[in-house]
């Protein structure tokens, strides 16, 4: 009996498998094949039509024990068993690719029969010809319909089979030997998260290995990442690995260490090393200072092969239009929403942990000028920072901008020298120096820019600094002198207030009484606050006792309300109360 002969009895006819079934003799002297479950419904009815037969008195040629046979389901599942035995057998033998594919195939569907779980992802596992995408065949396997035409019909497959049932990892298993790593990753990354959200309560705490018995893991998510880094390992695909590497190392977080991560990845592979330190310092806020500046260095290597790759396009491109022009991938990674110099930019500016000086030193001889200026401002350097900024550059804002963060009069002199005399045989940049002038006047010396004013300087440029240089200067001084004796006025009025509350006369009579316990005042001690209301400082009262003694009471309602808060609940620390001056009104 060859395999092939059993598979009329799996799978209804006609499937891929059907012209691989041979037209032997012997068949002609028997029933043809047919699915499993319709030759045990034939059995059976045979069986109940014989026991029927004898007990109406024909006699028949069965013997008593075929008439009381098992269940269906018994001998549905004792008839898949055997096929699996025999199956089993059948894949130590030479067959043909087209039959072994049929022998795996249909050893996986009778598993699933049986829901033998374990069966099933141990076969996935190990090196199997089992089918797993659906095919579509036109020739020779088509039927007719009722009009005549052509049907194309659907080849059988695990991939709906094992999805439909649940069998993921079987699937995930099948998916990876099967090399589709995409859909593989894709599998146990939904695993994951569903073991992590508790959606699978199944208990698998204790997960053998199906590689390695001996290898034990601790949790369905771990064998997921663990699975899932093993398709990494040998997948070339380098966006498919920077899709994936993040929720695998997010499980994996503390083994393996990072410095043997870093070791194992391949040099060549420089994205990939860039996501896990990327993953390294902002997702796990990792502060060491190595991988700030190997992250900071990689970063500088890709912006300086882009930057000569656009180089090396800008001359090719002349004379193109404009959207042809457009190259978005020059400047941008795969995988990264943002291009590579922008990432780099942001990364020099939000860390302080990278070692400036060998950042510095791999991109010094290059044009990446911002690049240099923010290192130059993270090492102190000012004047390099502002020959960047107003001479490379041309950004007279953000030199400006840099010069009042400084704070100090000579940062602006030493801007204003830059666009006087910008060295390197330019012209000088007047325009420039005219608008430092004019926006930051005040905080130069007018002497110092008179000596500094290069004698070339057009003449209608030289009057139009002069006159706004010395107006600045002017209206500085004026505006000095207008603060200085509006703070010395507000001095004067607040002592006047004061002077005055504390000459105000306050007369108590015999009527007067605590605005607070709404005691008599009498010659008993009092305090005013500056909304008029009164309360007692200090008011005792004695009454006697049944024992003959006598008790006292001290009400102090001042000491209890405070000095800044009022009978009225009005609090003169947070809304103070301000009278009418000849400066300060209401």
């Amino acid at each position: 009996m060859q395999p092939s002969e059993l598979f009329p009895f799996i799978m209804r006819d006609p499937n891929r498998w059907t012209l691989l079934v041979p037209r032997n003799r012997y068949w002609g002297l028997h029933p043809p094949p047919m699915l499993l479950e319709n030759v045990i419904d034939d059995g059976l009815m045979a069986i109940q039509r014989a026991a029927f037969l004898k007990k109406a008195g024909v006699e028949i040629a069965v013997d008593d024990e075929f008439l009381n046979p098992p269940s269906r389901s018994d001998l549905l599942e004792s008839a898949i068993e055997n096929m699996i035995r025999y199956l089993q057998a059948c894949r130590g033998m030479d067959l043909t690719v087209s039959v072994k594919e049929g022998v795996d195939s249909l050893l996986m569907y009778l598993y699933r029969a049986l829901n033998c779980v374990e069966d099933m992802e141990r076969l996935a596992s190990s090196e199997n010809s089992c089918v797993v995408v659906r095919i579509t065949l036109i020739f020779p396997l088509v039927l007719k319909d009722i009009y005549g035409f052509l049907i194309p019909l659907p080849l059988e497959e695990l991939e709906a089979l094992l999805n439909d049932s649940g069998h993921l990892r079987t699937l995930a298993f099948l998916y990876a030997g099967k090399g589709m790593s995409a859909k593989a990753l894709a599998i146990w990354r939904i695993l994951a998260r569903n073991y992590s959200s508790g959606i699978y309560h199944k208990d698998q705490s204790v997960e053998s290995d199906l590689q390695d018995p001996s290898r034990h893991f601790t949790s369905g998510r771990e064998t997921a990442a663990i699975e899932g880094s093993k398709i990494l390992e040998e997948s070339s695909d380098q966006d498919l690995v920077l899709q994936h590497l993040g929720w695998i190392a997010d499980i994996n977080q503390v083994e393996p260490k990072i410095d043997e991560v870093i070791v194992a990845i391949d040099p060549k592979k420089v994205e990939i090393l860039q996501r896990y330190l990327q993953w390294l310092i902002e997702d796990q806020d990792s502060d060491d200072s190595q991988y700030h500046t190997v992250y900071a260095i990689l970063l500088a290597k890709s912006a300086l092969e882009i930057y000569e790759v656009e180089l090396s396009t800008q001359d090719s491109v002349i004379g193109m239009p404009k959207k042809e022009m457009e190259v978005s991938e020059l400047g941008s990674s795969s995988i990264f929403e943002s291009p590579v110099r922008e990432r780099f930019q942001i990364f020099l500016q939000s860390s302080d942990l990278y070692d400036a000086e060998e950042v510095l030193d791999m991109i010094e001889e290059s044009e990446l000028w911002l690049e240099k200026a923010i290192l130059y401002r993270k090492l102190g350097r000012e004047r390099p920072v502002l020959q960047i900024l107003a001479l490379k550059l041309e950004n007279c804002e953000a030199a400006e901008q840099y010069c009042e963060e400084i704070g100090r009069p000579d940062a602006y002199t030493q801007l204003l020298e830059m666009y006087l005399d910008p060295e390197d045989g330019r012209e000088p940049m007047f325009k420039a120096a005219v608008r430092l002038l004019h926006n930051h006047g005040e905080m130069l010396d007018p002497l110092q820019v008179f000596k500094r004013l290069s004698p070339d300087m057009p003449l209608q440029l030289a009057s139009n600094t002069i006159l706004r240089l010395l107006r600045a200067r002017h209206h500085h001084h004026h505006k000095g002198q207008i603060v200085h004796n509006m703070s010395r006025a507000l001095d004067v009025d607040a002592s006047l207030a004061r002077l005055e509350e504390s000459a105000r006369h306050v007369l108590i009579n015999d009527d007067s009484i605590c605005d607070s316990c709404h005691a008599r005042l009498g010659t008993k001690l009092f305090a005013i606050y500056p909304d008029d209301t009164v309360v007692c400082y200090k008011f005792e009262y004695k009454f006697p006792l049944p024992n003959g003694l006598e008790t006292q009471t001290s009400l102090q309602c001042y000491r209890r309300q405070g000095e800044s808060t009022s009978v009225t609940g009005r609090d003169f620390q947070k809304d103070s109360l301000v009278k009418p001056g000849w400066l300060v009104t209401r």
